[in-house]
């Protein structure tokens, strides 16, 4: 199947969680994850109106970024180094992986320099995995009333990547914790806080992680197949 086809069965099957769930369609983002992967799979997506990519390193989103029309939005995904601030604070339209005040501080710095707001989620390791980035769950509202303060930054809400498993329902409920979670910081209306977004779900598990309250989905090789590490 083609990237496009790809893109559609994916597209297709976030419809029917949201159906399931009760939601309306626009409330999801499906970014494509393009890690890894050459500029032409990116363009074959682009007559669909396929606008929100994903990628993990800081080195290719801003290659991609350079090269392909103005219009996409950028979300950086993966964990970021705190010396890389400064080449995506103007380019990637969310960060999703803040993992410490630190690298907040970092781009709250670098956004000022370059006269921008920054759009960030905080990363949760929800499930506590030691391989994994991320504060816990107990650590996060500290870190996310810490980060409101921060000039020309915005705390849109969470992100968290749930563990790899065979059985995509064994994540539901690291999905609904974050949900949780994001629902109590919510209610506490803390200053220059929004708690709209969640984003939460690969490829494995993205139709639990839509019904269990995900607004943003991560799908890389669902629609652009497996990855050459090799060439990474």
């Amino acid at each position: 199947m083609s990237v496009c086809d790809n893109y559609k069965a994916v597209e297709d099957k976030v419809q029917k969680a949201c159906e399931r769930a009760g939601r309306a369609r626009s409330e999801v983002t499906l970014i494509a994850v393009s890690k890894t992967k050459p500029l032409s799979m990116i363009e074959e997506l682009l007559p669909l109106g396929v606008r929100d990519f994903g990628e993990n390193k800081v080195q290719e989103l801003t290659a991609k970024e350079e090269a392909l029309q103005k219009d996409i939005r950028w979300h950086m995904i993966g964990h970021l180094q705190r010396n890389k601030v400064k080449y995506v604070v103007d380019k990637a339209c969310m960060i999703h992986s803040v993992d410490s005040l630190r690298l907040a501080q970092e781009i709250s710095r670098e956004a000022v320099k370059h006269e921008t707001m920054v759009s960030i989620l905080i990363e949760v390791n929800v499930a506590g995995e030691e391989s994994k980035f991320g504060v816990s769950p107990s650590e996060t509202e500290d870190l996310v009333r810490e980060a409101a303060k921060l000039p020309n930054i915005q705390v849109e809400g969470l992100m968290t990547i749930a563990p790899y498993v065979e059985d995509p329902e064994e994540n539901r409920p690291v999905f609904r914790n974050l949900r949780n979670l994001s629902v109590d910081i919510g209610g506490k209306n803390i200053d220059n806080v929004n708690m709209n977004v969640l984003s939460m779900g690969m490829t494995g598990d993205y139709e639990v992680a839509i019904e269990e309250g995900a607004t943003h989905v991560r799908v890389g090789t669902g629609i652009f197949g497996e990855r050459n590490y090799a060439l990474s």
